[in-house]
């Protein structure tokens, strides 16, 4: 998008947490565009008080998973002819930074008081509903698709009342290598029309584990090696859960959870991987 103005594209991202912030807090990042390209690095968005960027205040620890995993979108929230900054987060809720024109943004969020259900709220406005205005699409990290319609009216600022599922949330358990797959937890949402049909179609990105059997063992082998494990680690978790006094004991005790915790993988292979699927508008 064309965050300040000038004409040239521009490319924001969110982020987890930045070091340099005390509190633990994350930045919204722009690659400034211009004539030539993009800019050589990647500088932190400034308010009008020249100062980063950040939601709510970084010395309050109980508002950190507002702060944290920032999931911005630009949008001309309150019709005003500039661009606004809608974001999610790691809690779930939405935030908003008013825009005051040439990439500058009023300093201060504003807490929208809308939440979806789960994690990681990560915001996409588009007219799904096609009366004119801008709806907000999110992903989660329970999966599916969130929708909140605006109820507004074109050329009116923003108004949603509340979150609905749109797409039904997807299974957050492994799947097996030869096991057929679906859609998954941690879902992200982009709205296009990709078949010319005239009609929104939406992408749905997610996050699962595949696994697979180690070494060549067989299937059934691999379910009796994991049941064991599994019995293992619950009487190991029980004897973490009251731990010694004694030092040495906690340690010990300590070392033997993480080697059995890493013997997993000599009869399991588990890879974190992610795919996207095509929902055609109807």
């Amino acid at each position: 998008m064309d965050l300040n103005g000038d004409g040239h594209l521009d490319i924001l991202s969110g982020s987890y947490s930045a070091r340099e912030i005390k509190g633990m807090a994350g930045l919204f990042q722009v690659l400034w565009g211009s004539e030539k390209g993009f800019e050589k690095e990647v500088t932190p968005l400034k308010g009008s008080d020249g100062k980063p960027l950040l939601i709510g205040d970084p010395s309050n620890d109980d508002t950190m998973t507002d702060r944290i995993c920032t999931r911005p979108t630009a949008v001309d929230w309150d019709s005003d002819g500039d661009l606004d900054l809608l974001v999610g987060n790691f809690k779930g809720s939405l935030f908003l930074f008013r825009g005051e024109g040439g990439g500058k943004f009023a300093p201060q969020s504003e807490d929208l008081k809308l939440a979806i259900e789960g994690y990681h709220s990560d915001p996409f406005c588009v007219d799904l509903d096609g009366d004119g205005d801008l709806d907000i699409l999110s992903g989660s990290s329970n999966g599916g698709v969130q929708w909140a319609e605006n109820t507004a009216g074109k050329g009116k600022e923003i108004t949603v009342k509340g979150f609905k599922s749109l797409i039904s949330e997807g299974s957050r358990e492994p799947i097996w290598a030869n096991q057929k797959a679906g859609p998954a937890g941690s879902t992200r949402v982009w709205a296009d029309d990709l078949n010319s049909d005239g009609k929104l179609d939406i992408l749905m990105g997610d996050s699962t584990t595949i696994n697979s059997p180690a070494k060549g063992l067989s299937m059934g082998k691999v379910f009796l090696a994991e049941k064991e494990w599994e019995e293992k680690m619950s009487i190991m978790r029980t004897e973490m859960q009251n731990p010694s006094e004694d030092s040495k004991d906690q340690s010990k005790l300590r070392n033997e959870y993480n080697k059995l915790s890493r013997s997993r993988s000599e009869f399991l292979t588990s890879e974190r991987t992610g795919f996207v699927w095509l929902y055609l508008g109807k």
